[in-house]
């Protein structure tokens, strides 16, 4: 006969986990969450028998049900174990028992997100957050993670953790800012989950601030203080930081494959360390310059083989954000590329650079600076028919231009072949040079028909005079399209703005483009009608219309 035996008042058949009498759940509905917990504890199946059981009998997770103390205990206990509770959420969502229990999550299961880089659901997406959350803490993705499997193991609070990853998502599709909404959502569910007052408070604050992190590590410029300032000052203490930075990796990492890189890691893991030193004691104007002092020196020591004289040439060229924009065996790199390129007296240099780790190829372009310089490098790299993936804009003390563009190939892979290097560099160098007519030969390529053609992206334009004490940020939004970048670029040298640092992000079809400009007397742009302007011209850019528009007659 079948092998049976009891376990905390269910019955193991088959090894599969049962119930003893088919009226077990009908005046106790509270043990459908507890079948699931004994499950996942003992690490069983579930039986179909009881499955079958629970299909029958959810009508019965009633308003007291939700309220229970011990359904809500049983709960937690399964979102916050250390065996898996992936697949335990996985199984309570397919039996229809999570969203009958938390009947806000019940909203979002099976809601479709229509863009190309959500690839699942928003209760999918939840359930694999939690899980590779769980696999950070098991210390499985030391390689992926490096930082946040050390840090959380430093968070005060797992419950807080668990929680606000299971609702940052909770309100999407409701219409409003899912973000806010998420955090009223949470003020109410965290109680009955029986997390405290000041639990509740900070889930709250994580699932309203869940994207703060991303957007500023993506879209602002790590190296202007007012950035880390200002994110210091959202974020306040070195707890909420270490808990938002657990909850930023593993929503970039759940929505699906390819949204993780190290170029993203790079970025989070130097917001982290920036804020994490304004939160542990301030980066001041002194701190600031001790760092730069710090980082002169070890590229001073990465270059042993230098000159004192040579060396201190090179440190005048670089303006403070330089030298902490990039890590010591980068400078190095690239001052051992401008002394050559002086020395042999080009007119224009470029170094170009593999980095697998960020599945990226870096073009770095050294050349005299001038107005519309960073849009003549754009069009060389879009009529090359490469994706732009960031920039990093420097002009130097004597006004050459050290301009960095991380590039990848069609399959966002790096390129490699020295070939399609050579071509590269030779198109951008035209384009510089005014030898080929960019306008033109993009034009040509717009012809391609692209997938991305079905989304929609609603163009937008925000111009933000806080975000920066001595420049005016502007955030450009749209649909991603070749010579995008080269357009955008083009049309703000048009109306005499300085780009002085660019951050340039794809998600799917949707490009985020965040450039720091100043006027031509290295000024804010405070005026109203100088804004108007930019907006109008950059929304143009944005209108994807293969022809210029005709000028409208006064």
């Amino acid at each position: 006969g079948l092998f049976s035996r009891e376990v905390e008042d269910f019955k193991i058949e088959g090894g599969r986990l049962n119930v003893t009498s088919n009226e077990h759940f009908h005046d106790r509905p509270v043990e459908m969450l507890r079948l699931f917990e004994v499950a996942q504890r003992h690490e069983l199946d579930i039986h179909p028998n009881a499955l079958h059981l629970i299909t029958r009998s959810l009508g019965r997770i009633t308003k007291a049900v939700q309220q229970d103390s011990d359904a809500n205990a049983l709960f937690v206990r399964m979102l916050t174990s250390e065996k898996d509770p992936e697949t335990t959420l996985r199984r309570l969502n397919e039996a229809g028992v999570f969203g009958k229990f938390v009947s806000d999550f019940g909203r979002v299961v099976a809601q479709m997100q229509y863009d190309m880089y959500h690839v699942y659901t928003t209760d999918e997406h939840t359930i694999r957050a939690i899980g590779i959350l769980s696999r950070i803490e098991r210390g499985l993705l030391k390689d992926d993670h490096p930082l946040a499997s050390e840090i959380v193991h430093k968070i005060q609070s797992r419950d807080v953790l668990y929680t606000s990853v299971l609702m940052h998502d909770i309100a999407k599709g409701r219409g409003g800012d899912h973000s806010k909404l998420g955090a009223d959502v949470a003020r109410e569910l965290c109680p009955r989950f029986g997390l405290s007052e000041e639990q509740t408070e900070t889930v709250a604050w994580l699932v309203e601030y869940h994207l703060a992190m991303s957007n500023t590590a993506f879209k602002r410029d790590l190296s202007d203080p007012k950035t880390i300032a200002d994110f210091s000052e959202l974020v306040q203490s070195p707890e909420r930081l270490r808990l938002l930075l657990c909850l930023t990796v593993v929503d970039i990492r759940a929505v699906g494959p390819g949204r993780w890189n190290g170029w993203k890691a790079s970025l989070l893991r130097e917001l982290y360390y920036r804020t994490e030193d304004v939160l542990t004691g301030g980066l001041a104007a002194d701190r600031r310059d001790r760092a730069v002092t710090e980082a002169q020196e070890n590229v001073r020591t990465a270059l042993a083989s230098w000159t004192d004289e040579a060396f201190e040439e090179f440190r005048a060229l670089g303006p403070p954000g330089y030298w902490l924009a990039f890590e010591t065996e980068d400078i190095a790199r690239q001052a051992e590329f401008v002394r050559e390129a002086n020395r042999q007296n080009h007119q224009i240099a470029f170094d170009n650079r593999i980095d697998e780790y960020r599945a990226v190829t870096e073009i770095t372009v050294y050349t005299a600076d001038h107005p519309g310089l960073i849009s003549s490098i754009a069009g060389g790299l879009a009529v090359s028919g490469v994706n732009i993936v960031d920039a990093r804009i420097n002009t130097l003390n004597d006004g050459m231009a050290l301009d960095s563009f991380w590039i990848q190939g069609r399959e966002n892979l790096a390129i490699s072949q020295s070939t399609k290097l050579d071509s590269i560099t030779a198109n951008v160098e035209k384009a510089i040079a005014s030898e080929i007519r960019l306008a033109d030969e993009l034009k040509k390529m717009k012809g391609l028909p692209s997938r991305m053609e079905v989304f929609t992206v609603a163009p937008r334009v925000l111009i933000d005079n806080k975000a920066s004490n001595s420049r005016t940020v502007i955030e450009v939004n749209g649909r991603d399209r070749p010579g995008l970048l080269y357009d955008l670029t083009r049309a703000l040298s048009d109306l005499g703005l300085q780009i002085t640092s660019a951050k340039i992000s794809t998600f799917g079809e949707e490009v985020v483009d965040v450039f720091y400009v100043k006027d031509i007397f290295g000024m804010k742009i405070e005026h109203e009608g100088k804004l108007k302007a930019i907006r109008q011209a950059l929304l143009e850019a944005l209108d994807n219309s293969i022809e210029a528009k005709p000028v409208a007659a006064e």
